[in-house]
């Protein structure tokens, strides 16, 4: 019987998914994988690209820890692709790989002044916030009045992180240089700004109540963006989301305001034009023009320009995908150019033997984690009929790769090493009452889950 030796480079929802469909695949042949995640701990975004103030995700969590729990599917964490493992080593030991790597860089948005000081990407901010290792432990948080540029899901976190008191984040596993940085932060305004009207967000219901419930923060909203035109009308009747994110804003709009300290600005019909320089290269505004439905659905530009004052802005329009050495890249859309998780030479669109993609990497950043498991079943359907374009390995050999690694004086950690890392983040949390504390520097990390921390495989605290 024929054995299928795969890597999977990437250790979020979309490599785990795939490794699981595999393995419950109907298939003429066994199976052992392997899955490599350049951060020490595993689950990508799940843990590095979610406000921590997000309980539901613990549940995504509670998935992915089943699958690996199971025993039955590797993981090597802390080694990066490209330096401790390249391609020739893993056509080397496996049959094929999946490239699962998402996409963790923030989408450019092309106007003036988007790269004066107190301009950053949304994604940056997300890393730090998150405990993100290989992201500087400070973040400057000096405005008092804040553009977040973006109306999707990341957008609302980036608001509701900054809006939101820092005694009100003590419940969940937020790092304590977060906490700390986010205390000194003299926030009063965020503003929150899209192109399109509220009919046409790209934010769920879900985010948008959330940032309703924040204590001490006025909702503020505009009733001249309430003027819907007939096709904003026909999608709040027709589309159950639609209609439920409407009620929510039409609350807000009855609410009263002024007795809070902070306040979270909602701007529709906004066309970014320039971020203004105060004159010493920091931001001092932000300029857009006023739009309107142009009754299909879209909207265009009415001449009529804005400006807002502040001192920081963020831009929300999107994550984007990175190159990874040795492999296809298309670099206009952040992607590993495949045809149905088939990866491709850009050039020739001939097929790449023996490399697929899944997630958002093969896709771009789109969907939440069901059209990640359709996508991995996608992926996987090609890998199992493709059994005469793997490679030969010279030495598959389980064992093969562990020596590679070690030779090459990668620590890498493993799966009782997270649960040694995830045990120790639990006991950080307890004597506060909090679920966890995050680990953030690399080499702590590290050295806990290869049970370095105190000698004896157990996490101190």
């Amino acid at each position: 019987m024929t054995k299928l030796r795969l890597a999977i480079v990437g250790a979020g929802p979309a490599g785990i998914y795939a490794a699981d469909i595999l393995l419950k695949a109907e298939r003429k042949f066994d199976v052992s994988i392997d899955l490599f995640e350049q951060l020490p701990a595993p689950y990508g975004l799940v843990r590095y690209g979610v406000a921590p103030d997000h309980p539901r995700i613990k549940g995504i969590i509670n998935a992915l820890r089943d699958v690996l729990d199971r025993g039955d599917i590797r993981i090597f964490g802390n080694v990066r692709f490209g330096v401790d493992i390249t391609l020739d080593d893993l056509k080397h030991h496996y049959n094929a790989v999946i490239f699962s790597t998402g996409a963790v860089e923030d989408a450019p948005l092309d106007i003036p002044g988007i790269d004066l000081d107190g301009s950053y990407g949304a994604a940056e901010f997300v890393s730090w916030f998150d405990g993100h290792p290989d992201v500087p432990r400070t973040w400057p948080l000096e405005a008092e009045s804040i553009a977040v540029i973006g109306n999707g899901n990341v957008a609302l976190d980036v608001a509701r992180m900054l809006a939101k008191h820092p005694e009100d984040l003590l419940p969940t596993e937020i790092p304590a240089n977060v906490h700390e940085g986010l205390q000194q932060s003299p926030v009063t305004d965020v503003h929150v700004f899209g192109r399109r009207g509220p009919a046409q967000v790209k934010f769920t219901p879900l985010e948008l109540r959330e940032l309703g419930e924040l204590n001490d923060v006025d909702m503020i909203l505009a009733d001249e963006d309430f003027d819907y035109d007939e096709a904003s009308k026909a999608a709040v009747a027709s589309n159950k989301q639609v209609m439920v994110i409407d009620r929510v804003l039409q609350q807000w709009r009855k609410r009263e305001t002024g007795q809070a300290s902070r306040r979270l600005h909602l701007h529709f019909y906004a066309k970014p034009l320039d971020v203004v320089d105060d004159g010493s290269g920091k931001v001092a505004a932000f300029r857009y023009e006023r739009t309107r439905p142009d009754g299909q659905g879209g909207v265009e530009g009415t001449g009529e320009i804005r400006e807002v004052p502040i001192q920081a802005l963020y831009r929300a329009v999107g994550y984007f995908g990175s190159p990874l050495p040795g492999v296809p890249f298309d670099s206009r859309h952040g992607v590993i150019p495949n045809h149905e998780g088939k990866v491709l030479h850009p050039e020739s669109n001939e097929r790449v033997p023996g490399v697929y993609a899944t997630g958002w990497i093969k896709r771009g950043p789109v969907g939440l984690i069901g059209h990640t498991k359709s996508d991995a079943m996608e992926t996987i359907g090609h890998v199992i009929n493709d059994q005469a374009d793997w490679w030969a390995p010279a030495e598959p050999e389980e064992e093969a790769v562990v020596a590679l690694l070690e030779s090459r004086g990668v620590a890498y950690t493993d799966l009782e090493g997270w649960h040694l890392l995830d045990q120790h983040e639990i006991a950080l949390g307890e004597p506060q009452g909090r679920a966890r504390i995050k680990v953030v520097p690399r080499e702590e990390m590290v050295s806990i889950s290869r049970a370095q921390s105190s000698g004896t495989g157990t996490p101190s605290a």
